[in-house]
């Protein structure tokens, strides 16, 4: 790992692929399992492209035997031509791996439930009828010359000894990746690092990994997973997907940018972030958070008066991501009772008021005195200062609010 271009990277053993990695998107596959989902075919074709553009290196489609419709749309998007592979993910079956080998897909993600649960309460098969029918599925797609992963579900849930034997069984047949699946979103960053540098030192090949988020941990699992040795995680835009859904694309983007900076800018348009959200929440009927990571309107907001200082005299004192890098802007809340002098200041100087450092101290406290009864908006705040440049004397308690009604201060309709 490259810890040059960042002072926060710690130094990892020589298996971390944290400056290594591949994404592969499964928001038209996961996704379409997210509650509001439901993607038509000229929306699925915008998501691919928008992927395809921000850097995703594959994207993921619902498996062709889902629906006819599904089967045609995973045709459609492979004909876009899109720079990333495109893959679709089946069960371990004959009749899936026999109708996704002939669409135009560039591999196939192979997955069977190896948890005593999914085995007792799903497909009903033992180890030994895993092993088989593992065995006839990816030797038939590789006959096929489609790149093959194969996955494990409910990975975490499963027996350590089964999942390992039949992870180095199917590296011997020649898989592109095995798959871990925290399918239950049950896993801890401690358990996804222990089983995947002990899975490093059994298989040949790439792993990848694809983490659930119900108790809140997909991120944080995913970078350890690279640190223990990963090479792909699975990600959806803003998370969506089954339940709770997966790591989110952006979320993941975020992590990695402050573990290696230099290779995430490089490697990703993080610019096309904020757009490519705004169009999924838009499919899924949705909102993009108010503290979603990178794109939340709140990300990159300043509000506490000794915050603003620091920030305004250096930026990296309060923001470890660098907004511009990603297309967004930081914002400095000034109209409210936490305020302080030195981002009123830097607000005047935008607005090309001349104001003493005596007179914004006055302001500022004409401020915090107003934003006792509410909040006042940057318009308030703008007409509240150009109303101070104007050499008003506010001294009295009543000019102070005849100051804020010329601003346009409106306190008719607050419930205080």
């Amino acid at each position: 790992m490259s810890t040059a271009s960042s002072p926060y990277a710690r130094i990892t053993d020589m298996l971390s692929n944290v400056a290594n990695f591949n994404c592969i998107d499964t928001t038209l596959r996961e996704g379409e399992q997210f509650a509001n989902a439901f993607f038509n075919t000229e929306q699925k074709l915008k998501v691919a492209k928008a992927l395809d553009d921000f850097g995703v290196e594959y994207i993921e489609l619902t498996s062709p035997v889902a629906s006819e419709q599904s089967r045609e749309d995973i045709e459609k998007i492979c004909k876009l031509g899109l720079k990333c592979k495109i893959l679709s993910h089946i069960r371990c079956h004959m009749t899936d791996a026999s109708v996704g080998v002939e669409t135009a897909v560039d591999g196939l993600n192979v997955v069977i439930g190896t948890s005593s649960y999914l085995r007792k309460f799903s497909h009903g098969k033992d180890m030994d009828a895993i092993y088989k029918v593992a065995g006839e599925v990816v030797t038939f797609i590789k006959s096929k010359g489609k790149e093959v992963r194969f996955s494990s579900e409910d990975s975490f849930r499963s027996d350590l000894v089964d999942l390992l034997k039949l992870y180095r069984y199917v590296d011997k047949l020649g898989v592109n990746r095995v798959g871990v699946a925290d399918t239950v979103g049950c896993a801890n960053p401690r358990q996804v690092y222990e089983l995947i540098r002990t899975l490093r030192g059994v298989v040949n090949c790439d792993i990848e990994c694809h983490f659930h988020n119900d108790t809140g941990c997909a991120i944080a699992n995913a970078y350890c997973a690279l640190e223990a040795g990963a090479t792909h995680i699975d990600t959806c835009v803003l998370g969506i997907g089954e339940r709770n859904g997966i790591t989110p694309l952006g979320g993941l983007a975020a992590r990695m940018y402050v573990a290696d900076k230099a290779y995430v800018t490089n490697k990703y348009n993080l610019h096309k972030l904020r757009d490519l959200e705004n169009m999924v929440a838009q499919f899924v009927e949705i909102q993009v958070p108010f503290n979603n990571y990178i794109t939340g309107y709140c990300a990159f907001t300043h509000k506490a008066g000794i915050h603003a200082k620091a920030i305004l005299n250096n930026p990296t004192t309060y923001e470890i991501l660098r907004p511009e890098d990603f297309g967004m802007t930081r914002y400095v809340s000034i109209g409210h009772r936490l305020t302080g002098w030195n981002a009123v200041k830097s607000r005047c100087e935008q607005l090309d008021l001349h104001l003493s450092d005596d007179e914004i101290k006055e302001v500022t406290r004409k401020i915090k005195e107003l934003a006792d009864i509410k909040p006042l908006n940057i318009e308030e705040v703008d007409s509240l200062l150009r109303v101070f440049d104007k050499k008003l004397e506010l001294t009295s308690h009543e000019n102070i609010y005849a100051a804020a009604e010329a601003a346009g201060v409106d306190f008719k309709n607050d419930e205080n």
